[in-house]
């Protein structure tokens, strides 16, 4: 169950109302976009598929997640025989419907051999109408899974009945899940071995009970989610996805305050530490690599601001990839080595998953390598404090955190030696301005905190061998603004929200000095329930095969006014 939805602390009771009885969302990747209606859509495109027909493995069929008991729901998965891999494609399909009435917003996951392949939230329901949504996730790099049959899980903490008092008097919703995969044959031009990892490997913990946890909780800052691995002794490269999910009282982490501001903080969002989170990721107790953390916003914070779009990804989080390839020589030495993940400055708590995707030399037996440098250290944030007053307290906080590192490496290969460097510079800047009556936490004259956080990763990999030298260049960035006003006599909940979000990935390869392929994706959402309430999103998306898609929706008062021409899907 993903934490309750009641965000800063003096306003629990104000949110709470909020969670059980407003309208809200409803589609990741919808092409449902009717002009008039609440039923939620977002401007997310489908994934893009082959001309080809796929075969269709159905996972599970209207499962449903009424009660606790029903949150762990497992099933089998058997290759499609008719559609031997390798595979030029793999489509995650997951369909979801909620009855109308009264619901949190859950979080939903789903697992595959204990692996994850889908992690997201649902929307809260719609009053009186079912709602449906629609999930799709390219999973191809996960394929090494499907080529035996195994165990799935799919993971919704809900509770109807059973809640505790006094949920269990009106809380009605019950999410009803499908979920498919489609597999594209590769074709005889189709070089899918090549790009696609040869084996994928879950991090772990074990759950007391003889099996896993799915996902897994970190509470602290000192909390990990650690696998020890014997691995394949010829391992090539190495990457592990990552997603790590705020909930409780990190739920909104952006807007975090230091620790010596406990006192204030208790009045606004709740939390402390600083609003700097990183993921950090550790082989045999060394940092080897970091994933910043996405300021996901779920539908419960606030209910009204997010009717009839969702914020950027709250249905679909998109895994964060961390290069490990300086790391293959040593990974591969026949020795035990332990992978881990943490959350700096996590206050509890956060749900994690991590994936580690290695591609093998299939010449070889036995690589050998090692790591020539890593300059990576642990994050020191420096933290500006400026506020004045004390039965009001008014300024700004602000926070910076900037690194520059490199991790090298090499490994000897059937094919020669080659060399991989990550060159990674880290930028995170935060601004907090408050305006804050301390003096009635019960019935304040004033409560607002304007929040801006900028977090951004620019990373260099190059990779040298006999045949040349190959350049990656990535730019991840994913910014929030959130504005918070109390009281506002006029608001349905008796306060404000305002939020935008960006999130900017920006991708090219070049070989030898000439660029071989590039690809940008930007997201934007804005949605504020000041009087009128209005959202819109922006999603563009283009790269060097040719692709091209562009669509904007936005809405009024809580109705879809626009979509753009660019929404038209593509047919598949």
């Amino acid at each position: 169950m993903k934490a309750s939805n009641c965000h800063p602390r003096l306003f629990i009771a104000l949110m709470l109302a909020a969670c059980l009885l407003s309208p809200a969302l409803a589609a990741a990747q919808s092409t449902n976009r009717q002009i008039g209606t609440q039923f939620t859509v977002t401007a997310d495109p489908l994934v893009p598929r082959p001309a080809v027909k796929p075969c269709t493995v159905q996972l599970f069929s209207n499962y449903e997640f009424a009660f606790f008991s029903e949150t762990d729901q497992t099933f089998n998965f058997t290759p499609p025989a008719q559609c031997p891999g390798p595979w030029s494609k793999v489509v995650l399909e997951i369909n979801f419907s909620e009855n109308g009435g009264d619901q949190f917003d859950r979080t939903a996951s789903l697992y595959l051999a204990n692996t994850d392949i889908y992690f997201g939230t649902t929307p809260e329901p719609l009053p009186t109408a079912t709602n449906t949504w629609h999930v799709e996730r390219d999973v191809t790099d996960y394929s090494a899974l499907m080529t035996l049959a195994q165990q799935g899980t799919m993971v919704l903490q809900n509770c109807t009945t059973d809640c505790g008092a006094p949920y269990n008097a009106f809380l009605n919703g019950v999410f009803t899940v499908s979920a498919d995969l489609q597999f594209y044959s590769a074709g005889r031009h189709d070089d899918a071995r090549a790009e696609i990892p040869d084996l994928v490997l879950p991090l772990l913990q074990s759950n007391g009970n003889g099996g896993f946890s799915l996902p897994v909780i970190l509470s602290s800052p000192t909390a990990q989610l650690a696998t020890a691995f014997t691995l394949p002794t010829n391992i090539e490269r190495a990457y592990l996805d990552v997603v790590s999910q705020s909930q409780s009282t990190n739920e909104q982490w952006y807007a975090c305050l230091p620790d010596d501001l406990i006192a204030l903080s208790n009045f606004l969002f709740g939390c402390i530490h600083t609003n700097f989170r990183e993921t950090e990721i550790t082989i045999d107790g060394a940092l080897a690599g970091i994933a910043p953390v996405s300021p996901w916003v779920f539908t419960g914070f606030l209910p009204d601001q997010w009717v009839p779009m969702p914020a950027l990804q709250t249905l679909d989080f998109v895994p964060y990839r961390v290069n490990l390839t300086p790391f293959a020589g040593v990974l591969s030495d026949g020795n035990p080595h332990t992978v881990a993940l943490s959350v700096f400055n996590d206050d509890d708590y956060f749900s994690v998953t991590g994936s580690l995707l290695l591609f093998l030399d299939h010449e070889a037996r036995q690589v050998t390598g090692a790591v020539t440098k890593n300059t990576l250290t642990a994050p020191s944030p420096e933290v500006t404090e400026n506020l004045q007053g004390t039965a009001t307290v008014t300024g700004t906080v602000g926070v910076t955190s900037n690194r520059n590192f490199i991790i090298a490496g090499y490994v000897d290969t059937s094919h020669g030696k080659v060399s991989t460097s990550v060159a990674q510079q880290q930028s995170f800047s935060s601004t907090e301005t408050v305006d804050v009556d301390t003096t009635n936490p019960n019935n304040p004259s004033v409560d607002d905190q304007n929040t801006t956080v900028a977090n951004s990763v620019f990373s260099t990999t190059t990779t040298s061998s006999r045949l040349g030298k190959e350049v990656t260049i990535e730019h991840f960035s994913f910014p929030i603004t959130v504005d918070l006003v109390l009281p506002v006599s006029s608001a349905t909940f008796g306060f404000t929200v305002a939020t935008g979000q960006k999130y900017q990935f920006d991708k090219e390869i070049s070989f030898d000095g000439f660029l071989t392929s590039f690809s940008s994706v930007t997201n934007t959402v804005n949605g504020s329930d000041v009087s009128p309430a209005t959202s819109s999103q922006q999603y563009t998306a283009f790269d060097s095969d040719g692709t091209f898609y562009n669509c904007q929706i936005a809405s009024k008062d809580n109705i879809l006014t626009n979509v753009s021409r660019g929404c038209t899907p593509e047919s598949h």
